[in-house]
């Protein structure tokens, strides 16, 4: 999915839509990818003179990739953080980076998901964790 088919699923718009692209392999697994250009409006506070994509981002990042796993249930709804756990962050991503994400439905209980998420720079560990998502019905 490029980006105009992204808006079909997610609400995201403008400076919050942080995918360039999103897609599911033939084993279910979901990917991602974005490439920090490094005008974005993060950079600008974190950190003058050292621009470090904050991990909330990244986690946004990995959480909006993640949600072409189950894009038929949030077609015209809204996908929310239910929760976020045991995230790491072990590698600062830069500008001129492109983060590649995977992640894997752990499982669901009617309309809500939990996700493993991983975001990489060159096949470097930047973030993992586990993802929470409900969807109201």
């Amino acid at each position: 999915m490029n980006r105009d088919e992204l808006m079909q699923i997610l609400p995201h718009r403008n400076s919050m839509l942080l995918l360039d692209e999103a897609w599911t392999d033939e084993a279910g697994v979901a990917h991602g990818r974005y490439r920090a250009r490094g005008d974005e409006w993060f950079f600008d506070g974190h950190f003058p003179g050292n621009p470090v994509m904050p991990g909330v981002v990244q986690c946004e990042i990995i959480a909006q990739a993640s949600c072409v796993l189950f894009a038929d249930s949030i077609r015209g709804k809204t996908a929310y953080y239910a929760g976020i756990d045991k995230v790491r962050f072990r590698r600062m991503v830069r500008p001129g980076d492109t983060l590649e994400i995977s992640s894997s439905l752990l499982r669901q209980k009617m309309n809500v998901y939990v996700v493993r998420g991983e975001a990489r720079v060159e096949g470097e560990l930047c973030a993992s964790g586990e993802f929470s998502f409900i969807i109201p019905q």
